[in-house]
């Protein structure tokens, strides 16, 4: 094993905490943990919270319900995951999803590492926009952030995403 890759415990609530404002992720492994192999993020979530539709051009994503519900959205099609559903997007995939009519949660796996410094920086100017210097995080700014992330967005920013 290299100095970046190591053996990766994290018992139940540990893990790097990422605050979101209506809701928080927990990182479990990121890029440095794993030699940029995958990253694994645990979010809970609140109801009817979801992200804009989008292609993850250089990863895939995978979701694991653990409790609650989820929406899943691929192309056109809709699907209802409950908890133990297995998702799993490969990259260049257009989805997105929503949390049910309860608080959700799930973890995130990406394949190879990546979108962990996204959920950082969109932390990052939420924090920011709530404080007396806010910064306005509209749909351009959002698609500037998501592109420097090898993601796309191609739907809508919905209500309450940031």
């Amino acid at each position: 094993m290299s100095a970046i890759e190591h053996v990766v415990i994290h018992q139940p609530g540990e893990g790097r905490r990422i605050d979101m404002g209506s809701f928080h992720m927990t990182v479990k492994a990121e890029h440095g943990d794993t030699a940029a192999r995958l990253s694994v993020l645990e979010a809970d979530e609140p109801p009817g919270f979801g992200p804009p539709m989008h292609i993850h051009r250089d990863a895939g994503e995978a979701f694991y319900v653990l409790s609650g519900e989820y929406v899943i959205f691929v192309d056109d099609a809709e699907h209802v995951c409950g908890a133990g559903s297995f998702i799993y997007i490969p990259a260049g995939v257009n989805h997105g999803f929503r949390v049910g009519p309860a608080p959700s949660r799930k973890l995130v796996i990406f394949v190879p590492a990546a979108m962990v410094s996204y959920f950082d920086e969109l932390a990052a100017a939420n924090a920011r926009a709530a404080t007396l210097d806010p910064v306005s995080l509209d749909s351009a700014t959002l698609g500037d952030l998501a592109q420097r992330y090898g993601m796309q967005v191609t739907g809508p920013v919905p209500e309450g995403y940031v």
